[in-house]
């Protein structure tokens, strides 16, 4: 089987022949790859900072497009020929960018009529981020919700979820993407450019968000002191600590004072919750 990864931990990314399929556990579906994702979670995978559960030679790739190809005897939900969608990790066997992607009969979504294979493959690591920070943070209807750096793919969704729960969105963005943060369904779009956006936040709400949540390149994690939550916050820590101070912890409202500000943590999104 041909694919794309690498032969040891930190090593380029090349071209690999690896073996063909295997007969799939009962949970399992085997999908025929017609589009695979690319992020900045792959890099991670391809230093082996990210254990996906494989050793090299490896494929690489969290996301995968494409057709049922075979299904394990326990699968109902999909079948041969179904067009699905998948990020599934750990890995069951190698990664997406192959021919043949195996995963977990769960973790396989059936694409919508019209939803092309391209956009399904890039969808899965941004919007399971998005969906999860939406649902750590409880956001519902008469909420305000701080979106910073709205104007990429996790932070537009992050804005349209937490619309669609009723929540009134203040969003951050450049002034190239601004218009598309609003048409997402944002009401306030303000330029993270200008420094003074956290005190136009502040004087548009009263003194403060209910919640935020920022897509961040990188993110550090910090323990709760009480409770040992885990906890992250943007390398660009500022950015929190302009709005918040110190916050509390979500889990048992315990107040941070060791330099923390964000709340709750899932893969490339720090929330933060909430903003006093």
């Amino acid at each position: 089987m041909r694919a794309a990864g690498v032969r040891q931990f930190g090593g380029p990314v090349g071209a690999l022949e690896l073996p063909g399929r295997r007969r799939l556990k009962p949970d399992e579906v085997l999908i025929e790859v017609r589009a695979c994702g690319v992020g900045n979670w792959d890099e991670f995978a391809r230093t082996g900072e990210w254990d996906l559960g494989r050793r090299p030679p490896m494929a690489l790739g969290v996301e995968a497009a494409g057709i049922v190809a075979a299904a394990g005897e326990q699968v109902r939900a999909v079948r041969v020929g179904d067009r699905v969608t998948a990020h599934s990790v750990p890995l069951r066997e190698q990664g997406a960018w192959a021919e043949e992607h195996v995963v977990q009969a769960g973790h396989a979504a059936l694409l919508p009529p019209g939803v092309s294979f391209d956009a399904a493959a890039a969808l899965t690591v941004p919007a399971l981020t998005a969906d999860q920070a939406i649902d750590g943070l409880g956001v519902h209807a008469g909420q305000t919700v701080l979106v910073h750096g709205a104007g990429g793919v996790t932070g537009g969704l992050l804005v349209q979820l937490a619309v669609h729960r009723g929540a009134t969105v203040i969003a951050t963005a450049g002034a190239d993407s601004a218009d598309r943060a609003a048409a997402l369904g944002a009401s306030t779009v303000l330029d993270y450019r200008k420094r003074d956006w956290p005190e136009r936040v502040r004087a548009m709400t009263g003194g403060g968000v209910d919640a935020a949540a920022t897509p961040p390149a990188r993110v550090r994690l910090m323990p709760c002191g009480r409770c040992g939550t885990a906890a992250g916050w943007p390398r660009s820590r500022p950015t929190c600590q302009a709005l918040s101070g110190i916050s509390p912890c979500v889990r048992c409202r315990s107040p941070r004072t060791a330099g923390g500000w964000a709340t709750w943590y899932s893969s490339s999104v720090s929330a933060c919750s909430p903003f006093p």
